[in-house]
């Protein structure tokens, strides 16, 4: 297929692999959908702890395995897994690393603290996709973040991957949902960095709090989209009077809602060249 029948998925959560959420339950039932209607698709999560590998028959993918993602000045192994929805013969694909992703919890502690090396841990996560993407060869037309742990990608995308053919004519499409972190992610600009970014491209990201991570993220993506029916008024009005392509929410329960999905991705895909 070429690089405009490819959707590339990438989500903080996903069903049936953990509970039922907005997020998860988008990201399981849309790549279906779209798969259905004859694209290619690659969908992407972390492998947290919590996950079940036998009861979910997780594998490790030893030839994407083995790399090193350096994140402030350390080695961290990059391990992939896979696993697949029987049903439909989608498959998904996990990032994983024991320091960042062994941990049962997701992104809070047992008392409901955020964890302090989240900042490491989505960094390792958005680019440890981008990695595996280069591995496996595929030139994705359009790149679609579900979750504030999915945030970072349009900024790797436009900045220190854009030179890269497979990433060069992607459209990148932020879902925006009622997902907001309380607490700050420390040092954001320390553990951002990487060859090809510049500070000012960093600098949006600073404080490391759920706003200014999510308008960061809509400043470097192509289009938006409402994933919840009610998400932060100043994040949605950051959205709209950004000036980019804006699909305001419909419900997974609108029997149309994939096909609306779908005509979106193609509209931002027409001037893609092959």
């Amino acid at each position: 297929m070429t690089r405009k029948n490819r959707i590339l998925f990438v989500s903080q959560e996903i069903m049936p692999f953990l509970e039922e959420t907005e997020i998860g339950k988008i990201t399981r039932y849309l790549p279906q959908g779209i798969q259905e209607r004859r694209k290619e698709i690659r969908t992407f999560m972390p492998r947290y702890g919590c996950i079940n590998e036998r009861r979910c028959q997780l594998h490790e993918v030893v030839r994407l395995s083995g790399m090193n993602l350096i994140i402030d000045e350390t080695d961290h192994p990059l391990i992939i897994k896979v696993a697949s929805i029987q049903q439909v013969r989608m498959q998904v694909y996990f990032i994983d690393n024991d320091d960042y992703f062994r941990r049962k919890s997701i992104l809070h502690d047992g008392q409901g603290g955020f964890f302090p090396d989240n900042n490491e841990r989505i960094v390792f996560f958005n680019r440890g996709v981008l990695e595996i993407v280069k591995k496996l060869g595929w030139a994705p037309g359009i790149i679609h973040c579900h979750g504030w742990f999915a945030s970072l990608l349009p900024l790797y995308i436009k900045t220190a991957y854009a030179s890269n053919p497979l990433f060069s004519e992607s459209k990148v499409v932020l879902s925006l949902y009622d997902d907001k972190y309380k607490g700050k992610m420390k040092e954001m600009e320390r553990y951002l960095a990487f060859q090809g970014l510049d500070k000012k491209d960093m600098k949006l990201f600073k404080k490391g709090d759920w706003s200014d991570i999510m308008k960061g993220a809509i400043t470097f993506s192509d289009a938006i989209i409402q994933g919840s029916e009610k998400i932060d008024p100043e994040i949605e009005a950051f959205a709209k009077e950004s000036g980019k392509p804006f699909l305001p929410y419909y419900s997974t329960d609108t029997d149309d809602y994939i096909d609306i999905y779908n005509n979106f991705y193609d509209m931002l895909l027409e001037d893609i060249q092959e």
